[in-house]
């Protein structure tokens, strides 16, 4: 990945190729203001001013080695995220200017729309960066802290599991302890069993380098109110002893996307100063295949002191969640945000695309909403229903982890959450795939960030 600061710069007046944004309504009063040879290029190109299409034409003024460019967008009034994107993944090298007005929100997906996963290519590609300028340069710390938010879950999922274990999320633990002066725990070992059992139970069929711990860090004033940040720490997810067939184990890599988001959405609050008591949670382990694996049928302690039926060894992403949320709540915060690639059936019932956000407080659902529809990062509530807390009911323990019914999966995984978050505390728990099966402009194939920028804003919001 290269240096993104440089992908928005000031406009001092540099020398720029001329970028002209248009909509379908506007382009027939645009097309009239154009020399012949530039309508003819418009023509030759076949260009509607459909969004995320462009076209090349010659420039008239000279201004830009004799050639601009032409870019569809949905509404020039009302710019999106991701409107300019595909403009940063075609365009040749070189720096750009918008005509008319500014980039405004497109600056993210500008620079997003330069990335690339290029750890394991032994020929890297060589392109230069697109650079694009702006008369306003104080937005410019704050896109790029929230693209680079955007491209640290990417290269943290799109990484292999060998070498993106519990060990390698500890290290970007303590990356953020040395950058910003935060507080660090690692729990480990017999500790870890004794503290956080259910992680324990998990991760320890993995081998020593991949072995389990709880990971803690903790920043800012605590006179601020204090928010915790939970994120699911699965590094691969063999489905233990209920065993995923391989083409459910392709993809499981990702399964610690959770972790990468709390991981992001931690940098950005602490990068930004948000005035508030930082509490970051990632339980990490590996559930793997060993004769000392935890089993269907088995009973497991919690930290919350909750005994849980196994149901479903492949149901593990909520286990460890149930330490880390019991552990958060303990600091009474204000609030708690949890991230997790926790179920299918949340894929299901909204796709790819939309994460399943569930909340206990009907006013922090509407503001997470609010925040992802501005930000171009939807999400979508799904219901705690408690009529489905039947289905985790166990005849020998508190509760199971895997529910009786086939109905209703990602509540039903919710509700197994709400069981060890305290009573009273406000909580919004995020079902997200941290994937993207299908490029779309400036967001490539793999690993991506759903529901980190509406959490973000919300939390500016709720607390600056």
């Amino acid at each position: 990945m290269s240096d993104k600061n440089a992908l928005i710069q000031p406009d001092r007046g540099q020398k720029a190729v001329s970028i002209h944004l248009v909509d379908k309504d506007g382009l027939e009063k645009f097309l009239k203001g154009l020399s012949v040879p530039q309508r003819a290029a418009i023509a030759a190109n076949r260009f509607t001013g459909a969004a995320n299409d462009h076209a090349i034409i010659p420039d008239g003024d000279g201004d830009s080695d004799g050639w601009a460019v032409v870019a569809g967008v949905a509404d020039t009034a009302a710019l999106t995220s991701w409107c300019m994107a595909r403009l940063a993944e075609k365009l040749p090298a070189g720096t750009y200017r918008r005509v008319g007005g500014e980039p405004g929100a497109a600056m993210l997906g500008w620079i997003a729309g330069q990335y690339s996963f290029e750890r394991y290519l032994s020929e890297p590609g060589d392109e230069g960066p697109r650079v694009l300028l702006t008369g306003e340069p104080k937005t410019i710390d704050a896109m790029t802290a929230e693209a680079e938010a955007i491209m640290l879950v990417r290269d943290l999922v799109n990484t292999p599991a060998e070498d993106m274990g519990p060990a390698q999320l500890e290290a970007e633990a303590e990356n953020l302890h040395k950058s910003y002066r935060a507080e660090i725990r690692i729990t480990r070992g017999d500790l870890l069993e004794r503290d956080f059992p259910m992680v324990h139970a998990v991760g320890r069929a993995a081998s020593r380098s991949h072995a389990p711990r709880m990971i803690e860090l903790e920043w800012g004033d605590p006179a601020h109110p204090r928010v915790a940040v939970v994120g699911k720490g699965v590094c691969f997810d063999s489905g233990g002893l209920d065993i995923k067939p391989g083409a459910g184990m392709l993809l499981m890599k990702k399964d610690m996307g959770g972790a990468a988001h709390a991981l992001a959405l931690a940098r950005l609050i602490m990068s930004a100063n948000l005035p508030v008591r930082l509490h970051l949670l990632v339980p990490a382990v590996e559930n793997a295949i060993a004769g000392n694996a935890f089993r269907p049928g088995d009973v497991l302690k919690s930290r919350a002191g909750i005994s849980v039926e196994i149901g479903n060894t492949d149901a593990e992403g909520r286990l460890i969640l149930g330490d880390a949320l019991t552990r958060a709540g303990e600091g009474k915060p204000d609030l708690i945000i949890d991230f997790a690639t926790l179920t299918g059936a949340a894929r299901v019932a909204v796709g790819p695309d939309l994460p399943a956000l569930f909340t206990r407080l009907d006013a922090t659902a509407d503001a997470l909403l609010a925040a992802g529809k501005a930000q171009d990062d939807p999400c979508w509530r799904l219901p705690l229903h408690e009529g489905y807390r039947e289905y985790l009911k166990s005849d020998i323990a508190d509760i199971n982890n895997a529910g009786s019914s086939g109905f209703a999966g990602a509540s039903t995984a919710a509700l197994f959450l709400d069981r060890f978050v305290p009573k009273g505390i406000d909580w919004a728990h995020f079902d997200t795939f941290a994937w993207r099966p299908a490029a779309k402009p400036g967001r490539p194939r793999g690993g991506d960030a759903l529901g980190l920028r509406a959490a973000w804003h919300m939390l500016r919001a709720r607390y600056a």
